[in-house]
């Protein structure tokens, strides 16, 4: 049963695959795409998605390549996802849109507005991850033991990332069947804050794993090996206006990659908090307003 308010819908991009996208909030409202983080799906979204139509928002979401029910797209970079949706824009008859992404999604917004500049408006950049080849940024520090293994495994190549994310995945989806409180594998400790705001938001979470997550993890492989690739653009090219949003306390993406990309993006506006990855419950509402133009956003 789709969640309430969603509409799905299934296209086909311009080299024949599909992409899984679902809608949210108000169709005639102002058009946002979101992008999900390492591993996720179309379905990820706020607790209370009625925010979407109460903030006069159109927001678009999908399964990047491998994930969910989007067919994958092998050795994709980073800089592809802006490809897949300039197809989604148009099929759904959207000219210009704000895009946002969180975790993992972050550098495919950044993508996105670095590629798409005459089609994106406004583009937020979520706990993001920097690049991995980024001067002077020691990509690794600070990050909870589960990211670094990722990220060192990524390295090796795929067959050797895929046995642990298989791993990962057996252990994710039985505790999202058993119920268990922590549903990550232990080498991805959380803050104390983290934990609190996945526990409010543990039904979307389950939701969102099982579904990116059952026929496998090539969508998960395809982002960290994506990740310490060069990502096919330069984040100083971007002049569409941009927001970077991090939490000091980040255990999974640490601000060091934050404070990283507000150093090497032009003119970014930057929002740190004391908080750690998902940050506040405040903030959902605050993005969209910057989104659309309507505030500054945090102080």
């Amino acid at each position: 049963m789709a969640p309430e308010g969603m509409i799905e819908r299934r296209i086909q991009a311009p080299d024949g695959r599909t992409l899984a996208i679902a809608e949210w909030g108000d169709p005639a409202g102002f058009p946002l795409v979101a992008i999900h983080g390492t591993p996720g799906s179309r379905l990820g979204r706020w607790r209370d998605p009625s925010i979407y139509a109460r903030a006069g928002v159109h927001r678009v979401t999908f399964d990047r390549a491998g994930y969910g029910q989007s067919t994958r797209r092998a050795g994709r970079r980073v800089a592809d996802v802006a490809e897949d949706v300039r197809a989604i824009a148009d099929a759904l008859g959207i000219e210009r849109f704000a895009v946002t992404g969180r975790s993992g999604g972050g550098p495919h917004a950044l993508a996105c507005a670095a590629l798409l500049p005459e089609r994106v408006i406004r583009c937020a950049a979520v706990v993001a991850v920097a690049p991995f080849d980024a001067d002077g940024l020691d990509w690794f520090a600070g990050q909870t033991a589960g990211n670094v293994r990722e990220g060192e495994l990524s390295l090796v190549g795929e067959a050797a990332l895929r046995e642990q994310l298989d791993d990962d995945r057996r252990t994710i989806l039985e505790r999202v069947a058993s119920g268990a409180v922590d549903a990550l594998p232990e080498a991805y400790q959380l803050t104390d804050t983290d934990r609190e705001q996945q526990r409010k938001s543990r039904a979307v979470f389950d939701e969102v794993m099982t579904d990116s997550l059952r026929d496998g993890v090539d969508g998960w492989v395809d982002d960290d090996l994506a990740f310490v690739a060069p990502w096919g653009f330069d984040v100083a090219s971007i002049t569409v206006q941009t927001s970077l949003w991090f939490g000091r306390s980040d255990t999974l993406v640490p601000a060091a990659h934050g404070d990283w990309l507000a150093a090497h993006i032009p003119d970014v506006e930057v929002f740190a908090s004391g908080f750690g990855h998902f940050g506040e419950d405040a903030d959902a509402q605050r993005e969209l307003d910057w989104l659309a133009g309507r505030e500054a956003a945090p102080a």
